[in-house]
């Protein structure tokens, strides 16, 4: 007998299969939620992919299961019932900490639920727990998936190997079946570059198709949320649940108007390659040194490619970034109803006396405190910074993708994240294969504002027909 209907097994179940046994009765939230809770015993304490489990994940899923058995519309929902684990940096009003991986934020407590949140609970998803991050999401120097609260997360697939950052534990935690999906954010590379690590699918959305109220920020110019997942049609399964306007983000109104009618999941599309054109370039993207050449192969086997070069210097970024990040996390720290800090002076003295980080000798303070010393958006030298990034969009990115009549532009693992995340533009990334040692590697498919049906639909097709991604085996 099939232990769950038509899953013969809970382990990398997607969220299709996962409702279909709900429907069929053969499987409730609490086993569900049970069986990642055994999975976590397992596993967590090597990888360290969660920093906390959400302590009524358990009233929770018997709260969904009630809804399910009363046939409440809630239930029809795609995301009902399914647990969410949500990186650290994204703010929840319950039993749960939102620190960015820091002490210095233990025990604060936040005015209401991330943006985000409040569309995950709307949709009935279960809030499952926080999962670590390369700590203040990797804006203080410092290994990849690492920060003070949760340790140092590690790649399932290859423990020496890099997990990448910031969004890693919700990487590590997907790709190891600790929970099926996730909520991970992006300034720049911080989704798609652990979800190429880990083998999963990141999805970062233009900018303002999620909200970013409630999470710990960075630059509201750059910040993005969205999901990573084993599957691309996981991924848009959250984003249909995410997307949306938000009052408390003034980007989501913007943005908004790029949501389809009848939402992502109808460009699930086997075909949906047929008659897009792709762009992809060599230089400097495919450039790949010798040791790598098993990419080189993968990407020549995957793709005709198509002839383009781009000449784009990025230039400008962390001047722009540092300005904001002042602005932004003393807005954030000040609206917090408690806290042990209220600016970011205070953060960088709680880091001076309390940090424990000399231990790792990568990681310091100076972004920190260069930052602290901006003096605001008025300066000439962050409107030269911020010029320069317009101009670097306008004549690289965006005159790359409308000259050619481009669809979707094609990069290897996450090469091109700097170039999208200055324009505020979306990137999927799906698994494109692994090396010799078994480290994965991954495929980007980026775009402009509002090219999320045809990125799902050229990411899904080439998933389905390629179908590389296989469970990590937990080399050491």
């Amino acid at each position: 007998m099939v232990p769950f209907g038509s899953i013969s097994s809970l382990a990398d179940a997607t969220v299709a299969e996962l409702h279909e046994a709900f429907k069929q009765n053969t499987l409730t939230s609490k086993q569900l939620v049970e069986y990642y809770l055994s999975q976590i015993l397992k596993l967590n304490s090597t990888l360290r992919g969660i920093v906390e489990v959400n302590p009524d994940v358990l009233t929770l899923a018997d709260q969904a299961d009630e809804e399910r058995r009363a046939g409440a519309s809630i239930s029809k929902s795609g995301l009902h019932g399914i647990p969410v684990l949500l990186k650290e940096n994204i703010a929840t009003l319950d039993k749960q900490n939102t620190t960015a991986g820091s002490f210095a934020l233990l025990g604060s407590v936040v005015p209401r639920d991330a943006g985000v949140v409040v569309k995950l609970r709307s949709a009935g998803a279960i809030i499952f727990g926080k999962a670590n991050l390369s700590e203040w999401a990797h804006y203080r120097p410092g290994p990849n998936g690492w920060s003070a609260r949760g340790g140092q997360a590690l790649n399932p697939y290859l423990m020496s190997a890099d997990p990448r950052g910031s969004s890693t534990g919700s990487a590590t935690s997907v790709a190891a079946d600790m929970v099926a999906v996730s909520l991970g954010t992006e300034t720049d590379g911080s989704i798609i570059g652990p979800s190429f690590a880990n083998s999963v699918v990141g999805f970062k959305p233009t900018l303002g198709l999620t909200s970013r109220s409630g999470v710990i920020p960075i630059s509201p110019r750059q910040d993005t949320v969205g999901p990573i997942c084993r599957t691309v049609s996981d991924a848009v399964y959250v984003l249909d649940a995410i997307a949306g306007y938000d009052p408390y983000d003034n980007a989501t109104e913007l943005a908004s108007k790029f949501i389809p009618s009848g939402g992502y999941k109808q460009f699930l599309k086997e075909n949906g390659l047929q008659g897009k054109r792709l762009g992809i370039v060599r230089s400097p993207f495919f450039n790949f040194p010798n040791e790598n050449s098993h990419l080189a192969q993968a990407f020549e086997n995957h793709f005709q490619i198509l002839s383009m070069i781009l000449n784009s210097k990025q230039s400008g970024e962390s001047t722009a970034l540092r300005t904001e990040f002042k602005i932004a996390l003393n807005s954030y720290l000040s609206e917090l109803v408690s806290s042990p800090i209220r600016t970011l002076a205070d953060a960088i003295a709680f880091n001076l006396k309390y940090s424990t980080l000399e231990m790792i000798p990568e990681f310091g303070h100076s972004i920190f405190l260069e930052a602290e010393k901006t003096t605001g958006t008025s300066d000439p030298v962050y409107q030269e910074a911020l010029a320069n990034l317009q101009r670097l969009t306008e004549n690289g990115y965006v005159k790359l993708m409308t000259e050619n009549n481009l669809d979707a532009l094609v990069t290897p693992n996450s090469s091109v994240t700097s170039m999208i995340a200055i324009g505020g533009f979306p990137g999927i990334s799906v698994p494109a294969g692994y090396g010799p040692n078994g480290a994965p590697f991954g495929i980007c498919f980026s775009g402009l504002h509002g090219y999320e049906p045809r990125l799902i639909e050229v990411s899904y097709a080439f998933e389905q027909a390629t179908k590389v991604r296989k469970p990590p085996s937990y080399l050491v």
